[in-house]
């Protein structure tokens, strides 16, 4: 085996066909859209080429897509600082052997297999101003003034369709962060105690630090989710109202489909990617630091 490893033709020979593959589904589609970004064209009729003048309106012609932008940064950031930290806490409080932690694990773990359009069907339900559970809650404790139209308002649009995304998938960000810090040998934990360590400080000075390697792809599945989501806004409010919770997503679907632009809506797809790129790097780098082996 480990002559194996050491050939080169053969580990090109094993990786060679996951190559190609990997070129057919992702990269090709990838410089197909950005032909297509640099044409003006109806996806119809031949296309006449406009060199980068798709990518100028975005910024310059464009206010909806501006904001649909931060509105996905919005969601990034309230993803990493609402969504992970209540999955580190989970995950921390399961990892300290806390009795039925595989009854807590699957039930948290339920929403991730779940359809985003059933469950976006749920949260509607449970936001309708009129026999809505939420409202209803409520009504009940004396809240009248604080029932809305929550899907129907700009100021509140946004925020409700990101409820059910930290929903979803708290669940599976806890079960990557379990997973990391059960791994973590029981000896280290056994010293610290022996050192009067307790069971926050471990967490704080052991568990965390250790299961850092996780935390960053935690942190990265987050933020490319919420720059390119998409389902769930498209569900629950399809981008309204007055495009109040527009993604870049939901805008270059609707040009696209809707308005028949499809080079338009090609530079938006182009834009998605390298908006994603371009934050996997950036944490990448913050999360910069040395492996901790044992």
């Amino acid at each position: 085996m480990d002559r194996v490893m050491r050939d080169k033709k053969a580990i090109m020979i094993f990786v060679l066909p996951a190559f190609i593959v990997y070129c057919l589904i992702v990269l090709l589609p990838i410089l197909i859209s950005t032909y297509y970004s640099l044409l003006d064209w109806n996806g119809i009729s031949q296309g006449t080429f406009i060199g980068i003048q798709n990518y100028i309106k975005l910024f310059t012609g464009d206010p909806i897509f501006i904001k649909s932008l931060w509105n996905s940064i919005l969601l990034a950031v309230l993803s990493v600082f609402i969504q992970l930290p209540i999955s580190l806490i989970l995950a921390l409080v399961l990892a300290s052997k806390v009795k039925g932690s595989r009854f807590y694990r699957t039930v948290y773990f339920i929403p991730v297999v779940m359809s985003t359009v059933v469950i976006g069907q749920l949260w509607m339900k449970i936001y309708h101003p009129s026999f809505g559970l939420l409202n209803d809650v409520l009504g009940s404790l004396g809240l009248d003034a604080w029932k809305r139209e929550w899907l129907g308002s700009e100021s509140t649009a946004l925020g409700a369709a990101f409820v059910p995304i930290v929903w979803q998938y708290i669940g599976y960000h806890m079960l990557l962060m379990f997973a990391s810090a059960k791994s973590i040998p029981d000896d280290i934990y056994e010293a610290a105690r022996i050192d009067g360590a307790t069971g926050l400080k471990s967490a704080l000075h052991i568990t965390i630090p250790l299961i850092k390697p996780m935390l960053q792809v935690s942190v990265i599945f987050a933020v490319i989710g919420s720059l390119k989501t998409f389902d769930f806004i498209y569900v629950l409010t399809n981008g309204g109202p007055v495009h109040a919770s527009e993604v870049p997503s939901t805008w270059m679907f609707n040009n696209i489909f809707n308005q028949y632009l499809y080079g338009y809506g090609s530079a938006m797809a182009i834009m998605i990617i390298l908006e994603c790129l371009l934050f996997t790097v950036i944490i990448q780098k913050m999360f910069k630091t040395e492996q901790i082996t044992y």
